[in-house]
């Protein structure tokens, strides 16, 4: 472990670093810019490079708000990369564990410190964790460009996976996706895509969005952010706009979507503009009635949601709300034409505010995430189904993001100084998460 770790790929040889007795390799390209003529089309592989290229360093994530990413200069930036960590470089044949980010399908990266994988790696498997495009460059209902771009990202970086991981310590033939919120919703994409077929093992997606759009809803959407930023939803108009002036529109359209609900759905209640889209062809059908099929019968599923997915989201707690004001999203959300009298009566002592939030959670992530084990386990596959009640916080409870925490052992980097007999179980429900990864 006295010098830097080299490993050759398929495209060249990149130095990591051992930290911590894992090696890790950051930054590494596995497709070319998407910008240029590449702007909005499938991802393409990444050239060969000369000599040993240096990955210590994250990759620059794609176009999203908050990131200065501009079109000027020589190089486009290199946002198509991926990172591994592993204890064991070399024939090793370790299981292989694929993380996908989430960040309603608009924002997110693999920086982010909260997935750093050294912990699972710690505990005897390779991690990769990759950026994708999100926004209107992945997402976005283009024409003249494939749909689900995004994804076709995370396709081809489980293909980079299969042809390099042997040399980094993993087994090819044993990979597991996991992903939580949007990255879960494409892992339930994923599991039904044609061009996923035998890329991964098992998939473990955590709190599964429930709303997958149809070619006509993407395409008002888009069609709104298109004509926000002066052009139509086309590929020629929308490559010839820098990628921040494309982010400031989809902003302020994401402000408006209330407004939009009677034209675009339930949707527009929902925290961003973009999911996948079911176009028949790239995604061919959704996810539920896919799997319920047997489109992904082969591939064993671990899916689960948190008590309390929406609490983090909800505004309202605390303030004042109308029985009007609940009835109106009940009548919304709730299936049913009588959902406002079921939910009232299975929460008889919940305030408006309370039974708010207890819509959202449902038919956000928690309805959906329980339907897609139903749907595997009708289509003839396996699946195993977990809520997560554990909570170190009696405000936030049992909330959004809190069961990826636990699972890469980072929560007690945001509270090492608090919480110390919480922490104490955070590390034990982590450890045991990945020893039991390990054993099967």
């Amino acid at each position: 472990m006295s010098s830097d770790p080299r490993i050759r790929t398929t495209a060249g040889t990149v130095r990591g670093r051992w930290e911590d007795a894992v090696a890790v390799f950051r930054g590494i390209p596995y497709a070319e810019p998407p910008f240029g003529a590449l702007r909005f089309m499938a991802p393409v592989r990444a050239r060969p490079w000369d000599g040993t290229r240096n990955a210590w360093e994250y990759g620059p994530p794609a176009p999203q708000a908050g990131i200065a990413t501009s079109m000027s200069g020589d190089r486009a930036p290199d946002c198509l990369t991926l990172n591994v960590w592993t204890p064991d470089p070399g024939a090793a044949g370790l299981p292989v564990l694929v993380w996908i980010h989430g960040g309603g399908y608009q924002e997110g990266t693999s920086a982010n410190p909260h997935a750093d994988g050294t912990t699972p790696a710690g505990s005897g498997a390779v991690v990769v964790s990759l950026n994708y495009r999100v926004g209107v460059e992945g997402f976005a209902h283009v024409i003249g460009a494939p749909a689900n771009r995004g994804i076709l990202d995370q396709i081809a970086a489980l293909r980079w996976v299969q042809d390099n991981i042997a040399a980094f310590g993993g087994n090819p033939g044993n990979v597991t996706v996991f992903g939580q919120s949007a990255g879960a919703g494409c892992i339930a994409a994923l599991l039904v895509m044609p061009a996923a077929a035998g890329l991964f093992r098992r998939a473990i997606p955590q709190s599964v969005p429930g709303t997958f759009f149809s070619p006509e809803l993407a395409a008002a959407i888009t069609a709104a952010i298109a004509a926000e930023a002066g052009a139509r939803a086309t590929v020629e108009e929308l490559a010839a706009i820098d990628p921040r002036i494309l982010v400031d529109a989809k902003n302020t359209i994401l402000e408006k979507m209330p407004a939009f609900v009677g034209a675009w759905g339930p949707m527009a209640l929902t925290p961003s503009p973009f999911s996948p889209v079911v176009d028949g062809d790239i995604l061919p059908a959704a996810p539920w009635p896919a799997l319920a099929a047997g489109a992904a019968r082969d591939i064993d599923l671990l899916v689960g949601h948190t008590r309390d997915e929406y609490r983090l989201f909800n505004t309202r707690l605390g303030t004042e709300m109308t029985d009007e004001e609940v009835d109106t999203t009940l009548g919304w959300l709730a299936p049913g034409s009588d959902g406002s009298r079921r939910y009232r009566g299975a929460y008889p002592e919940a305030t408006p505010a309370e039974l708010y939030e207890l819509v959202h959670a449902d038919s956000l992530f928690r309805m959906p995430t329980l339907h897609l084990a139903q749907a595997q386990q009708a289509g003839g596959g396996s699946a195993w189904l977990y809520e997560l009640c554990w909570s170190f916080n009696r405000e936030q409870g049992a909330s959004h993001s809190l069961d990826f925490l636990l699972v890469f052992g980072t929560l007690r980097d945001q509270f090492r100084m608090s919480f110390r007999r919480q922490m104490t179980e955070q590390a034990r429900l982590s450890s045991a998460w990945w020893i039991s990864a390990r054993r099967s």
